[in-house]
């Protein structure tokens, strides 16, 4: 019997209880395909899955992994837009930690033969260039000329928005601890304490009169601290959680319900918006948006006009080192597994 190796998670815990294991390799049924895994990345909801609990997440035990590129294998009965060879992508909430996926033809976005970008660079629009331009256009449809408040501004997600909302003509102010202050500069925006002082009062030390949009994936206090950061009439869009998790790496509801509450509530009784954007949760209601928008980055991508940032480049079965390094904090960019980088 023929088998593959994959990282399964078995429980909860810390990067520890992440194994490697042999799983018999399958054939795809009508309507699927079998992609050799190329790339997959690590982000705050591995950590949200593997210690506490995720909505999306299957029972355990299953393989996690967010979002792979990778290449058809073998294709289902009844498949027709895809072949044998094509380089795809997918956003997948599980399954990545894999050296082969079998998933539905309809999960996978065929990308073009002329494409010129790595593998690692288009891994990393998947979840966070896609969640910062569908939170910037989608939901706040940010117009140029504007100005923009960026939380978590070193990380994947932040500096992905920075970037794009730079392309997009905004002016933007990047929150991150002083550590990250370069790195925040040289992605294009003014960088503002994010740790030792509230946002909204760092930001209004350089801008007064407050930001036009505030993009926040801190959650919790950072939310309350995003309307305070906008002028009267802006728009805050939350869309993420990493701060809002206790000592034991489990996410705490009611900081959760405190930050959503100032976000819907307390924005508008500031006369400001308050919106909250979840790339998954939009992904299962309705594909058509992120089959739209990858390949619009893509595009960027290929055009130059799109650098991502990369924090580390691990083996593709190196689950636990990814955990590790996002425990550890202060990563700058997105880590990614590559099939072709040797454990």
């Amino acid at each position: 019997m023929e088998t593959y190796r994959a990282v399964m998670l078995t429980k909860r815990g810390g990067p520890e209880v992440l194994q490697e294991t042999e799983l018999p390799l399958v054939e795809p049924g009508p309507g699927e395909v079998r992609v050799a895994v190329q790339a997959t990345g690590a982000g705050g909801t591995d950590v949200t899955m593997r210690r506490g609990s995720y909505i999306y997440a299957p029972k355990m035990p299953f393989v996690p992994g967010y979002e792979v590129v990778g290449r058809v294998e073998k294709l289902g009965a009844g498949v027709t837009d895809l072949r044998v060879g094509q380089r795809v992508a997918a956003l997948i909430v599980h399954g990545g930690y894999a050296e082969k996926l079998v998933r539905p033809a309809a999960d996978f976005v065929g990308l073009g033969d002329d494409g010129r970008a790595p593998d690692e660079a288009v891994l990393a629009l998947i979840l966070n260039y896609v969640t910062a331009y569908q939170a910037m256009h989608r939901t706040a449809h940010v117009k140029a000329g504007q100005t923009a408040l960026v939380t978590g501004a070193s990380g994947g997600v932040g500096s992905a928005a920075i970037e794009l909302l730079r392309l997009a003509g905004l002016t933007v102010y990047g929150a991150a601890s002083g550590a990250r202050h370069d790195f925040v500069r040289s992605l294009g925006a003014t960088p503002i304490e994010g740790r030792t002082k509230p946002v909204d009062a760092a930001l209004r030390e350089v801008l007064p009169e407050g930001v036009d949009y505030a993009f926040d994936g801190l959650g919790g206090k950072y939310l309350g601290q995003c309307v305070r950061a906008t002028k009267a009439g802006g728009h805050v869009v939350g869309y993420g959680f990493s701060a809002t998790s206790g000592p034991d790496g489990k996410p705490r509801l009611l900081t959760i319900l405190s930050g959503m509450l100032a976000l819907l509530v307390g924005s508008r009784l500031r006369g400001r918006r308050g919106s909250f954007y979840g790339i998954t949760a939009l992904y299962r209601k309705d594909r058509t948006p992120f089959r739209e928008d990858l390949p619009k980055l893509v595009a960027l991508l290929d055009a130059g006009k799109l650098k991502p940032k990369i924090a580390a480049r691990l083996p593709l079965l190196a689950a636990r080192n990814a955990g590790e390094l996002l425990e550890r904090g202060g990563l700058e960019g997105k880590i990614v597994h590559l099939a072709s980088v040797l454990a």
